[in-house]
């Protein structure tokens, strides 16, 4: 069952039209990221880390070791349905987790390394998470909640620096803790895959909503394989042969294991890992020349940090062709830049969310890319502009709510976990509704407008943010901006933008007429900031996304 999503012969319109899925039945994904490569030689994992030390391990490694892990947690009672949660930075131990769940059947659970004592609590009780693999980095803060996690039984360290006798002391004894590597070492290296399809659950990620608690996004085994037809799309069909993936996002998240860990697996090709903790940019172009990547997912915001190192193309002897982003906007200066100082590296812009990802973006070999769009859909995702109170596709120009068809799409949640209220309320007439207003032009192009709990209206005018702060990054004096609405008595909301600024040396007034200018010519009159505050840091996701929620509550 040597099986791959290709696109390789087919233009865009005809690969719309004729694109169909064929996920064969019996579909695990450990064999299909693993073990139909079948290959004791072929890399699959280049891990780096500080200090200098590294490793290689092939796919028959990876294969391997998490046959051991699996049988260590059968051991342990995790069965088909527990949730394993990971807590692991950029290390063969994250991913050997989810492939050791997903051969038993279990459902992995990735959580990022920088979560607190609520956040972490919180979603391990939400899950009820029956194990815990952890990095030893976050030992301390999980024994601090593991008492508060009735259903957590074994936890798991990796890199433990202390005797076993002494981890999770801090607990109250209801939960069993060992060394992730004595744990490895112990298990079989044969394992026989669990029985399983395109729609068993495989994984859940959490989301934050605009209200309430975060929600827990239970996917099906099919959805890596979702992904591909809009990795092969932003990466110019150029994902096998010489290909090798890096990407500076944790791997807690689905923009670093959708988007770039699981599709290169998928096509045989290997993933660099580096567990760099702060994004550094010198490192970033570094690594880049070491392993040879040649394509790469990279966040804006570190994208904009790289633009800062001088002449990288005669510094680095770089392979980049192609990077993917998303998540923020991509103005025009990066692509420019990549042309300019990256030997002509392709830049792609792709949209999803967590609910359903990886529905839009650009392919340069199919269609042009157009500064400020999203590109167009992507082939296997019936994707729309629609209204969200009936569910009708509104007119070409105008805004509406993205929504994709959720029948027969693999790359769509099955539900919010234990959720089944917000579940159907993401759903409308078939359509999952994805909170994201947009417009969709008459060639098929999308343009994001905002969140819909982000929506300014503002004298009756409609305003979206993400189109502001897309105009304001382009000035020189702006490193990162944040827009939202105020309340105002007269227009009900204003526009207020919070800017981060790219030097102490500017004069706020001068900057602040010259934005207003710059979003009055480019975009609306309506639109340009009547307030402007200058900011030492924006509050951010740990994906690198403005939390404009927080932005409106210090203003009120």
């Amino acid at each position: 069952m040597a099986w791959y999503v290709s696109l390789d012969d087919a233009s865009y319109e005809a690969a719309r039209s004729s694109f169909s899925w064929d996920i064969p039945e019996g579909y695990n994904l450990a064999y299909d990221l693993l073990r139909k490569h079948d290959d004791a030689t072929r890399p699959a994992l280049y891990q780096a880390f500080p200090g200098g030390r590294r490793e290689t391990y092939s796919f028959s490694d990876l294969d391997r070791r998490s046959n051991r892990l699996a049988s260590a947690l059968a051991a342990r009672g995790v069965g088909r349905g527990d949730r394993v949660a990971v807590v692991v930075p950029q290390k063969p131990a994250n991913v050997l987790t989810h492939l050791a769940c997903w051969k038993l059947g279990a459902v992995s659970l990735p959580l990022s390394v920088l979560f607190g004592d609520d956040a972490l609590r919180y979603r391990l009780r939400d899950s009820g998470a029956r194990a815990v693999v952890a990095d030893e980095s976050v030992r301390e803060t999980l024994a601090s909640v593991a008492p508060d996690c009735p259903a957590l039984e074994t936890a798991l360290v990796v890199d433990a620096g202390e005797d076993p006798s002494t981890i999770g002391k801090q607990a109250d004894g209801a939960t069993a803790w060992a060394r992730f590597e004595v744990v490895l070492a112990d298990g079989d290296e044969s394992f026989e895959l669990a029985d399983t399809d395109a729609d068993t659950p495989a994984v859940v990620l959490y989301t934050s909503g605009s209200t309430g608690p975060p929600k827990g996004v239970l996917h099906g085994h099919g959805v890596w394989t979702g992904h591909c037809p809009a990795f092969w799309m932003y990466f110019e069909g150029d994902v096998r042969g010489d290909a090798v993936y890096w990407t500076p996002a944790d791997w807690a998240w689905i923009g670093a294991l959708g988007d770039l860990v699981f599709p290169a697996w998928h096509y045989g090709r290997p993933v660099v890992g580096y567990p760099m903790g702060a994004f550094d940019p010198e490192a970033a172009f570094a690594l880049a020349e070491e392993f040879d990547v040649t394509h790469a997912f990279v966040p804006p915001t570190a994208i904009r940090m790289m633009m800062g190192v001088a002449a990288p193309a005669e510094r680095f002897d770089l392979s980049l062709r192609a990077i993917c982003s998303g998540g923020e906007p991509l103005t025009p200066e990066i692509l420019d830049w990549a042309t300019d100082e990256l030997a002509g590296t392709v830049v792609n812009e792709l949209y999803g969310q967590t609910e359903a990802n990886l529905l839009v973006t650009n392919c340069r070999r199919w269609f042009p890319a157009r500064p400020g769009s999203m590109g167009k859909a992507v082939p296997g995702h019936d994707v729309a502009v629609v209204d969200p109170e009936t569910g009708e596709e509104r007119p070409r120009g105008e805004v509406g709510e993205i929504a994709v068809r959720r029948e027969g799409d693999p790359v769509v949640f099955r539900e919010y976990l234990d959720r089944p209220e917000k579940t159907a309320a993401a759903s409308v007439d078939g359509w999952h509704l994805t909170g994201d207003l947009a417009v969709r032009d008459e060639e098929g192009y999308f343009w994001f407008k905002s969140r819909d709990d982000d929506l300014i209206i503002t004298s009756g005018y409609r305003v979206g943010p993400g189109e502001i702060e897309r105009v304001l990054l382009e000035h020189r004096a702006v490193e990162q901006v944040g827009v939202v609405g105020v309340p105002d008595e007269t227009r009900g909301e204003i526009v207020k933008a919070f800017v981060q600024p790219a030097t102490d040396a500017f004069d706020p007034d001068v900057v602040r007429e010259e934005l207003r200018d710059l979003v009055r010519d480019r975009l609306a009159k309506y639109e340009y900031p009547r307030e402007i505050a200058f900011v030492e840091e924006l509050p951010q996701t740990t994906t690198g996304k403005i939390q404009r929620r927080k932005l409106r509550e210090r203003d009120s």
